[in-house]
Parts: structure tokens; C-alpha cells; sequence
């Protein structure tokens, strides 16, 4: 059993490993299984008593599965978490990983919609069943939600001139594809920044066609329920916005960032940090996947 380093190179793998604690007996969760990478790692490090359950909404992260009495692949989104594991009779699990955001494979593939490098469809889904593709996003959302999306989304500080641009090309021609979408945000990309300001416009749609930030509260609500004392919740991401939910809810319990505590002035959490600050990719695996760069891992256990 090889990792599909053509699909995925996984990031921070050993990293990773370490932060779940993995026992040979022990139930695993990856809720991103992509290309497997870290999946296979993990069941490479237990035993036949122990058990490994993946999840993945798009369909191609499914033929990169295998078959083993003590592995199950749930092509799911991971909000559903506790559903389906519920379904399979697991009541607790001894860890959780979450490998956030988009694969290599998404991002190599055209006609996915993700790269602003290749003009293709308007696409975005994650999910290739779903309804909601980022042409619908651009092309339907009203003024005020695309502010609230853009603001929302993305570090665009003055979405304004963006939006006129447009409602203005949509009032003649619909969007259809990613170089639509290039050519538009182009015209208002500050001089010099063009390349980051193009890539935090096709975040902003690419996580409302997913409802990626949504989807990512469900799952870290759920890690708090399912996971047994001492398991481990291990999470990767890649933007700010992840990241940020993320230390939040395993600092202080709550996604805002606000602080509740019990009668006797204790925080209200359900996890324990592990890492008080993220980890960060080491330079050699920097050279080996410059995708690697913007990866932030964080590690607690539930208490």
C-alpha cells in the first residue's frame, strides 16, 4: 500500500502521526482522506483490533481507497460525522484528523474550477454532486450578500470596487469561467499584489460554494462529542479563517474567541492544547512541497 503522491503529497505527515498518539487498538477518524496519505500512514500503525474510518465528498478521493475488514470510507461531507459513525455503532473514538482545504489534485485538474492558472469552468464543488457551483455564486448573489461574502472570506479590505466590477460584467454577460473571473478581479488587484489579491478572490467563492467554514464548526462541535478522554484532535489548515476557528475552539471553547466559565472561574472547553502555537512545515519539506508553506497544525486532546 503506496501513498499517491500524484494526488496528494501529505503535509506534516510525521508531525501528524505524532500528534494523534496513535494505538495499535485504537479507532481513527481521517475526515479528509484525499489521497489517502495520511490515511495510510495511520493504518499502517495499527493492529487488526483497532479501525480506521475516512471520509470524502468528492468522488475521486474514492478510487483512491482499499479494502480491509478494519477500514471503512464514508464518501461524506465530515459535518456528517457523527452520523455516520453512529451508523457504523462507534460511540467514541481515540482520535481525529482534519486535513483542511483543497488537495493538490483539485487544484491540478482544469476543469475543477480551482486555479486561477487555467481557464475553465466556473466549477468550485468539492462535492461534485452538489447544486451550488461558483458560476451560480457569481452570477445569482445579490450585492449586499457578495459584500458580506468577500468581507467574510477573505482579507479583501475594500471589497467595493470588486463588486461593481462585478455586477457590471454579469449585467451583459454571464460568468462561465475562471478567466471571466480573472479578468474581472484583475481590474481592481492592487498593482504589484495581483497574484494574492486573485487567489483570496477565488477562496472567498470557493468556500461559500462549499460552505467550507460552516461545514468546519460542525465538525469541531461533533470532534468534542465523539472523541473519548485522552483521544486526540489533530487539525490542519491553511488560511487564516481556518486557522482562526480552529485555535479558538480549542482555547477557549468557543468560536468567537469569548471565554465562558463554570461557577468556580474555570474555563469552559472541551480540549486541552497540546501545541500552544501551530506548527509549521521544516525547511526541508518546504523545498520538497512548496504546498506545504501555508500549512498551520494545531494538537489538542480532549480532556
Amino acid at each position: 500500500m503506496e501513498n499517491n503522491t500524484h494526488y496528494h503529497i501529505p503535509v506534516m505527515l510525521q508531525e501528524c502521526m505524532l500528534g494523534l498518539n496513535i494505538q495499535d487498538n485504537g479507532i481513527y477518524v481521517d475526515v479528509t482522506f484525499g489521497g489517502g496519505g495520511h490515511a495510510k500512514e495511520i493504518f499502517s500503525r495499527i493492529s487488526s483490533t483497532g479501525q480506521l474510518i475516512a471520509f470524502d465528498q468528492d468522488e475521486d478521493a474514492y478510487a483512491n481507497r482499499w479494502e480491509a475488514s478494519n477500514f471503512n470510507f464514508i464518501r461524506s461531507n465530515f459535518r456528517f460525522l457523527e452520523n455516520h459513525l453512529a451508523m457504523l455503532g462507534i460511540k467514541g473514538v481515540d482520535g481525529i484528523l482534519a486535513d483542511l482545504g483543497v488537495s493538490s489534485h483539485q487544484f491540478d485538474v482544469p476543469e475543477r474550477g480551482f486555479s486561477l492558472r487555467e481557464d475553465a469552468a466556473l466549477d468550485m464543488r468539492m462535492n461534485k454532486n452538489s447544486s451550488l457551483t461558483a458560476a451560480h455564486v457569481l452570477n445569482d448573489t445579490s450585492e449586499n450578500d457578495l459584500y458580506k461574502l468577500f468581507r467574510s472570506y477573505s482579507d479583501i479590505q475594500n471589497p467595493g470596487k470588486l463588486i461593481q466590477n462585478i455586477l457590471h460584467f454579469r449585467m451583459d454577460n454571464p460568468f462561465i469561467s475562471t478567466g471571466d473571473l480573472v479578468k474581472v478581479a484583475s481590474l481592481s488587484a492592487p498593482r504589484n499584489k495581483e497574484n494574492k489579491y486573485l487567489a483570496q478572490v477565488f477562496q472567498a467563492v470557493r468556500i461559500e460554494v462549499n460552505q467550507e467554514l460552516d461545514a468546519l464548526k460542525d465538525l469541531l462541535e461533533q470532534t468534542a462529542r465523539v472523541l473519548n478522554p485522552g483521544g486526540r484532535l489533530v487539525v490542519m489548515s491553511y488560511h487564516s479563517l481556518e486557522d482562526r476557528l480552529v485555535k479558538n475552539f480549542v482555547k477557549r471553547g468557543s468560536f468567537s474567541g469569548e471565554i465562558e466559565k463554570d461557577f468556580f472561574g474555570n474555563i469552559l472547553k472541551p480540549f486541552e492544547e497540546i501545541t500552544r502555537h501551530p506548527l509549521v512545515a521544516s525547511e526541508e519539506e518546504l523545498i520538497e512541497n512548496p504546498r506545504s508553506r501555508s500549512a498551520k497544525l494545531r494538537i489538542a486532546e480532549k480532556k
